[in-house]
């Protein structure tokens, strides 16, 4: 048994003894567990049959890391990923765009990505977990844009006036974070940049509405929602049975977490 497979086998039997099992979240949490396993596997096997490279979207082409740092790899992998973004990514190409901030780049998917992408942007990729910012920096090196990708710490409200400007896109998934750094009152250098932010109502009920309310006077803005995942799949991803096929694309997402794309008036 592999070491994946064990810690799996072990969490399932400790929580099979619970009192929680017996009751509807506590059924929920072990099957999102499970899902998560099975997640990995089908990750583990993509790597192991095609290597870690993005298959299709934007970033096709573009070497990944072999294990997932935060989150999901498998969806990474194929190329789905966040697919309802894929449109914005790439009306991205010829905006004249000269920076990126990157605000919670985790393992550098985006980071890295756009620096692939637009050969004249600089992106300037932050996290506040050190892991996140080895593993982006691994990611950059690996993909020959180290000397265009900029990996650093905390970003503060302050730091946006050095990035004003049309030409600045912010991306931004910081888990609710945004409520408190995307305030164009107590940051004017916001209303000059194009965002795309990542909205968390889980974490922080009302969020969306209220950057929206924010925004609304000095941008325009597009509500992205989270789409059912389509595209290709390997082709020996599709004789796997129809939950395998829809756990390959899973993102691991426990509720929606749509997209605010905004740019300015």
């Amino acid at each position: 048994m592999s070491p994946l497979d064990a810690h799996y086998t072990t969490f399932a039997k400790d929580w099979a003894s619970r009192e929680e099992l017996h009751h509807e979240a506590g059924l929920n949490r072990l099957l999102e567990a499970m899902a998560r396993w099975r997640s990995k596997r089908i990750a583990r096997a993509i790597v192991q049959r095609d290597g870690a490279v993005i298959q299709a979207g934007p970033f096709a082409g573009m070497g990944y890391h072999d294990y997932a740092t935060f989150g999901c790899l498998a969806p990474v992998l194929l190329g789905s990923y966040e697919q309802e973004l894929h449109p914005h990514i790439l009306a991205r190409r010829d905006s004249g765009l000269k920076r990126i901030v990157d605000i919670g780049c985790a393992e550098g998917h985006y980071a890295v990505g756009l620096a692939r992408l637009l050969p004249d942007v600089v992106v300037h990729a932050y996290d506040v977990d050190p892991r996140a910012q080895a593993a982006c920096a691994r990611l950059a090196a690996m993909n020959g844009v180290e000397d265009r990708v900029k990996v650093a710490g905390l970003f503060r409200g302050e730091d946006f006036a050095a990035v004003a400007g049309v030409d600045t896109l912010v991306m931004m998934d910081a888990e609710g974070a945004e409520d408190d750094l995307l305030d164009p009152q107590a940051w004017p250098a916001l209303q000059t940049v194009r965002l795309i932010v990542e909205t968390h109502d889980i974490f922080r009920p009302g969020v969306k509405d209220r950057l929206v309310a924010r925004f609304a006077p000095s941008h325009h803005i597009e509500v992205v929602e989270n789409a059912p995942r389509l595209g290709a799949r390997p082709e020996w991803l599709t004789p796997l049975s129809g939950l395998d096929q829809l756990i390959a694309m899973w993102e691991w997402r426990r509720a929606p977490t749509p997209w605010l794309v905004m740019s300015p008036r």
